[in-house]
């Protein structure tokens, strides 16, 4: 296969109230490092705002897709939309986020495009032959891999968050932003969107927190557990948890971080009575900084931590707190 003509990257945005969430962002600051001389497009549905926001992180110009089939999110509509757009573009490489909605994405592109795919990618660089490296975390997250796809074009992979810091915004920067009407054959669409329900639950957005105040097992029970909120109060964040408070009913499960919960890159994270299994620990090792609090000094999560304080989490707390309005 020649690879010759093959080469920007597409960014597919994942967006919130028409703004491209931190993952996006971090994606094309990503696809801008292993560019190699392609062109950075991202590409937005139904919101020019979006793809303004997409190229003042970096993209050089944008794709916004229009089209009565995109009010709600169909993988199969999208799939076949952005399959569209590559075969029209014919990119080196496809970029979105490792979130559910980019998880649920990437194959269905790969397969409808006869390309590689790689899921859930914590580093993106280039060999000196000039391929893209992917990292992906194997075996529970206890191993990390390098992948290179050496046999096909496009390469379509989606990057875990907090994996690649996105770029400072260059205000009102210009970029072509083509609005591009798609339409997608009933026979694509195998998935039909009957009705929409949104748990209260789910307006918990760990992935976009600063900071975030996480509790364990250490935490003992519900009560102590929800001690952690004025702490997260205070520091203008939100909670998290492991995956065994969660199962112990101590906090619903909107709020769990790791390998089963949810990936996090806060610029600050706690980790209260926390043991640091590998599970919890690959959902927010790509936190800018973790103070961790366990009585265990040989606790596997001191390993990760920038702060560590040996103490029982239930005593260490109300001081942090206090010393903290202090500070305020």
């Amino acid at each position: 296969m020649d690879f010759a003509e093959y080469k920007d990257i597409l960014v597919v945005l994942e967006l919130d109230e028409g703004k491209p969430v931190n993952v996006s962002l971090e994606n094309i600051a990503a696809a801008k490092a292993v560019a190699n001389g392609g062109k950075v497009i991202a590409v937005a549905v139904a919101s020019e705002e979006g793809a303004k926001v997409a190229i003042e992180y970096g993209a050089d110009s944008a794709i916004v897709i229009e089209g009565d089939q995109f009010g709600t999110y169909n993988g199969d509509v999208l799939a076949d939309a952005v399959a569209q757009i590559a075969a029209e573009v014919k990119p080196a490489a496809i970029f979105t986020g490792a979130t559910a909605t980019g998880k649920d994405l990437v194959p269905r592109v790969a397969a409808k495009l006869a390309a590689g795919a790689v899921a859930d990618a914590t580093g993106v660089k280039l060999d000196d032959a000039g391929n893209i490296v992917f990292t992906v975390p194997a075996y529970a997250g206890n191993v990390l891999t390098d992948v290179v796809i050496d046999t096909v074009r496009p390469q379509i992979a989606s990057i875990r968050g907090g994996s690649v810091p996105k770029a400072e915004p260059e205000a009102g920067k210009a970029g072509e932003i083509v609005k591009k009407g798609i339409t997608v054959a009933d026979d694509q669409i195998r998935i039909k969107i009957k009705e929409t329900v949104k748990e209260i639950t789910e307006s918990v957005n760990l992935e976009e927190a600063e900071v975030i105040v996480a509790g364990g097992r250490g935490m003992g029970s519900a009560e102590n557990f929800m001690k952690l909120q004025e702490l997260a109060d205070l520091m203008g964040g939100v909670i998290g948890c492991t995956r065994p408070a969660m199962e112990s009913g101590w906090i619903s499960r909107a709020h769990q971080v790791g390998q089963s919960g949810k990936i996090v890159a806060p610029k600050l994270y706690f980790a209260f009575g926390i043991s640091g299994a590998t599970q919890h620990v690959s959902g927010m090792i790509g936190s800018g900084y973790i103070v961790a609090i366990n009585k265990d000094e040989d606790a596997p999560i001191f390993d990760v931590a920038d702060v560590g304080i040996v103490g029982n989490a239930l005593d260490v707390l109300p001081i942090m707190i206090e010393e903290i309005k202090k500070l305020k």
